[in-house]
């Protein structure tokens, strides 16, 4: 039905304001299925998850696929984030267009010595909180909503210091009214994307593929491992993965440590492939077929 972009500064109430959002959409004549897809639900640190360029971008890959999984024309989909690149919030746009379903941004727009006050307030209560040189960084590369850009319209604005954020709030209620508001031939005020033969032909965008290269490691990973303790420590032949699949062989035992080490390499080297070349392996059998021709080769196979 409709996919919700949460967008603001770093410890500028994001959270707060998905939370009232679901409720008052929960409340509503519509009694809508709701769903808030955020950084928690995957059990993620925050200053881990922005620790490094790379870190950042497995986050929102991880992010987006769940959200390309969800989105659907029965429910609706708050994605409480950073959001704060207009790049990945074009690409968010793009899967609610793909899906033929409403789409609007909620801003959370507060000035950075406030975030960086909650920030520090939220620190010394032992809460989650950024470190500080996470939380400048971010701040720095925070990249504005602007309603003329497709992908940041219809634009909601709350101004936390200000006016707080309330359920009742002009922004919230304005979003649940939008995103609520029954639709016919007349309707000229809300907007129902409608996919392209682009949007509908791609099945798997850059965020699936790293979900599946991630899955897909982890899964030919635990294989050695499970091999190696049936083995007793012994060199592994001849372990398959499954029909259509390579083998894995490996010439000597490889602890957990050096296992997750050439896991960690295998998945930067992919990524760093796919910016000047083919994307990543959009499926998970493709994805075990490299990892393991790169193992057997890294790990001297005979």
């Amino acid at each position: 039905m409709a996919l919700v972009v949460i967008c603001g500064q770093p410890c500028s109430g994001k959270s707060t304001a998905a939370l009232f959002l679901a409720e008052a959409l929960k409340e509503s004549e519509s009694k809508q299925t709701v769903r808030i897809i955020d950084e928690s639900s995957f059990h993620l640190d925050r200053n881990q998850s922005y620790a490094n360029m790379n870190a950042e971008k497995n986050l929102r890959g991880v992010l987006r696929s769940e959200v390309d999984r969800s989105v659907s024309k029965d429910n609706i989909i708050i994605v409480d984030s950073l959001n704060s690149i207009k790049g990945y919030r074009y690409e968010l746009w793009c899967l609610a267009r793909g899906a033929g379903i409403r789409y609007c941004v909620l801003y959370c727009d507060a000035e950075e010595t406030h975030c960086r006050k909650w920030n520090e307030e939220r620190r010394e209560k032992g809460e989650a909180a950024y470190d500080a040189e996470i939380f400048e960084d971010l701040v720095r590369r925070f990249e504005r909503p602007d309603r003329r850009n497709r992908w940041d319209s219809p634009l909601f604005e709350l101004w936390p210091h200000k006016d707080g954020i309330e359920k009742s709030s002009a922004a919230v209620s304005d979003a649940v009214s939008y995103l609520t508001k029954k639709v016919d031939s007349k309707t000229q005020d809300v907007k129902i994307l409608q996919p392209t033969i682009a949007t509908q032909s791609v099945r798997f965008s850059e965020a699936n593929s790293l979900y599946e290269l991630d899955r897909a490691t982890q899964e030919v990973t635990n294989a050695i491992v499970e091999a190696q303790s049936q083995a007793l420590g012994g060199p592994i032949n001849g372990v398959s993965l499954g029909q259509g699949l390579p083998t894995i062989n490996i010439s000597r035992s490889v602890g957990l440590p050096e296992l997750r080490r050439l896991r960690r390499t295998f998945i930067k080297l992919t990524g760093q492939t796919s910016l000047s070349g083919p994307p990543p392996p959009s499926d998970s059998d493709s994805a075990k077929r490299m990892f393991v021709d790169y193992l057997n080769r890294e790990l001297g196979a005979t």
